[in-house]
């Protein structure tokens, strides 16, 4: 183990020859694209209406469909649900500005859990979330091209899917600005529309009395008022699906439009979903809902403006419906990214083009979706069980990752902190609704079950890896010992492959941290990260600073970790992010590689600053 600055130095050297070509593959696609990522986000990036509208047309798309839902289980009080919904949505509002605020990184529930938690355990909240994005994704494209079929009878469904999904494919190939261009256009025109009808209603209600209102009014509610509200509260959480997108490309956005895009979704969520109910409720009897609900407030339009204005509604479904799959292209892509440069996928997926947009990750998404749509022939209510059970288990799981945050890493600097009162509560709210959700559709679990394994099985895999070629490599000289010729290179090759991997070095940035501390690191490193070898690095002004039993410390733990390799390094400076930059490209080392400690009020930069560096003591 090295023990002074020029020591370190020399044996950098040797290493950087030796290793040259054992670097994991993809890795300096990585090291760019988080060099890259970094730079356009001190730049700036997207300001907030383009930041509401690509995840507020997931959000804002629910309106079509959740009053619907939430008048056949509530019946009258339909409106008070969702008032319910707007609720417990505002309660989330603080906890992901909170989780966020901490950890403003890519990756929504996975960057919470994996800062907070096991790398497996994050890893699950994000094969949820690819779920949530996937069923999104198909189900709005089918019920857009559905919604245009109605104007356009000619039009073939299953056809104008597929182009919708290539189509917001290649948008968001070319760039998330030319992405953004189209969603805001969507997300104006869908509020007006929005806006347009309810003034239109509120007309025809005034024009034609109270009277189908009153009569709704007087209408009990199938069950009692509380099985009305549990079934009715259960349905009605879908009305904020879209509301984690924000969390899932926030490194994307200019700083503080973020929790703006949260506050934004809220207002829409609670002035529209409500109101919608409302005026269905003044319109038309409770009984003839269910005939009209693929198309409620297409219908509602006809009633209050004629067939014209109803056609304005279908085409204004249909855009933001579309709105909702580049919203899915857009969250997905930042989620994948940010599980691929943490090496939970491969490394390939990093490729960039000459946009500087990861096209590998888009078009696999695209080609996922495909499959999905072709495998279920478009009967999109088989993927309903996938979508409901995902995104609300994606909710729960954020609301772990902020309970775990404010245990963990209290000493965490974040600008708003949610209250755990609040947290618990919200956290309850959606697991009611995912069990009210369980009992009305039972064959919903079957079919997420059947997404979800597969998809959890592809990152086990990966992050078991190392576990896997050794098992390989033990069969392969067990049984083929006879072929000893011909199997010593397969056993190279995986031993190659091994080796390939655990070259990858780490790097621990420490300010003097006891033994204990250091112990936690070497321990999570072990059980969390795949690699033989580490740096212990010390940033001070001059080498007199060193705390004096680091070097000790260090050296004990080398020998009682043999299995990892520890330099120790001391580095003369200031530790800020051009030492992160300096030092990631000198040792060939990305910095979502290099880990910290919690750092307090004392770090003067945030964690999207230091360009990914990660949490883990």
């Amino acid at each position: 183990m090295a023990t002074n600055k020029s020591q370190s130095e020399s044996s950098e050297t040797i290493i950087s020859d030796e290793t040259q070509t054992q670097v994991v593959e993809g890795k300096a696609n990585a090291d760019a694209a988080t060099q890259q990522h970094v730079t356009e986000h001190k730049k700036g990036g997207l300001p907030q209406l383009a930041a509401t509208a690509i995840c507020g047309n997931d959000i804002t798309s629910s309106c079509l469909y959740v009053s619907a839902l939430a008048i056949l289980y509530a019946g009258r009080w339909a409106p008070l649900v969702l008032l319910l919904v707007a609720g417990i949505l505002y309660l989330f509002r603080s906890i992901y500005a909170e989780v966020v605020g901490a950890l403003p990184l890519n990756g929504g529930a996975y960057n919470a859990l994996l800062n907070t938690t096991s790398k497996f355990r994050a890893s699950i909240a994000a094969c949820l979330t690819i779920l949530s994005y996937m069923a999104t994704a198909v189900i709005s494209a089918g019920e857009a091209m559905h919604y245009l079929h109605t104007v356009w009878l000619d039009l073939p469904v299953m056809g104008a899917t597929i182009g919708l999904l290539a189509f917001f494919m290649g948008l968001t190939i070319i760039g998330i600005t030319e992405s953004s261009r189209v969603a805001i256009g969507i997300f104006l025109f869908h509020l007006t529309t929005l806006s347009l009808l309810l003034g239109a209603g509120l007309y025809s209600v005034g024009t034609h009395g109270l009277a189908i209102l009153q009569a709704n009014f007087a209408t009990p509610a199938e069950g009692g008022l509380w099985t009305a509200l549990f079934f009715g509260f259960a349905a009605s959480l879908l009305g904020i699906s879209g509301f984690e997108s924000s969390a899932n490309f926030v490194e994307e956005q200019a700083e503080g439009v973020f929790p703006l895009t949260l506050r934004n979704m809220w207002v829409a969520v609670t002035i529209f979903n409500p109101g919608m109910a409302l005026l269905t409720l003044a319109l038309i009897p409770i009984a003839q809902v269910e005939q009209h609900q693929e198309a409620l407030l297409a219908h509602i339009g006809l009633l209050s403006g004629g067939g014209w204005f109803a056609n304005v509604i279908s085409i204004d479904a249909m855009l933001v419906l579309s709105g909702a799959v580049l919203t899915s292209f857009v969250g997905v892509n930042g989620l994948v990214r940010r599980l691929t440069l943490d090496r939970c996928l491969p490394q390939f997926l990093l490729k960039t083009n000459r946009r500087g947009t990861t096209h590998r990750i888009i078009i696999a998404f695209f080609l996922l979706s495909l499959s999905v749509l072709l495998i279920t022939r478009g009967e999109l209510k088989a993927l309903a069980g996938v979508y409901t059970i995902s995104f609300l288990s994606v909710m729960v799981l954020f609301g772990v990752g902020n309970i775990l945050l404010k245990w963990k890493r209290a000493k965490l600097p974040r600008s708003s902190v949610a209250s755990l009162p609040a947290v618990l509560l919200a956290i309850v709210a959606v697991l009611v609704g995912l069990i009210g959700n369980a009992i009305m559709n039972p064959p919903y679990l079957i079919v997420f079950l059947e997404f979800f394994f597969p998809a959890l099985l592809i990152i086990v895999v990966m992050l078991e890896r190392i576990t896997i070629l050794q098992a390989c490599l033990f069969v392969v000289q067990s049984l083929f010992m006879s072929f000893i010729t011909n199997m010593r290179r397969a056993s190279q090759t995986i031993q190659d492959k091994i080796n390939q991997i655990n070259a990858q070095q780490l790097v621990f940035f420490t300010r003097g941290d006891n033994l204990p501390n250091l112990n936690l690191v070497m321990q999570y490193v072990q059980n969390n990260e795949h690699t033989s070898r580490i740096k212990i690095v010390t940033v001070v002004q001059e080498e007199h600073e060193v705390a004096p039993n680091l070097q000790r410390d260090l050296k004990f733990l080398d020998e009682a970790y043999p299995a990892i390799d520890i330099e120790f390094v001391v580095s003369l400076g200031t530790f800020n992010p051009a030492l992160i930059q300096e030092l990631s490209a000198k040792w060939n080392i990305p910095a979502n590689l290099m880990f910290i400690g919690s750092p307090g009020d004392h770090l003067i930069y945030g964690l999207a600053d230091l360009g990914g560096v990660r949490l883990i003591i």
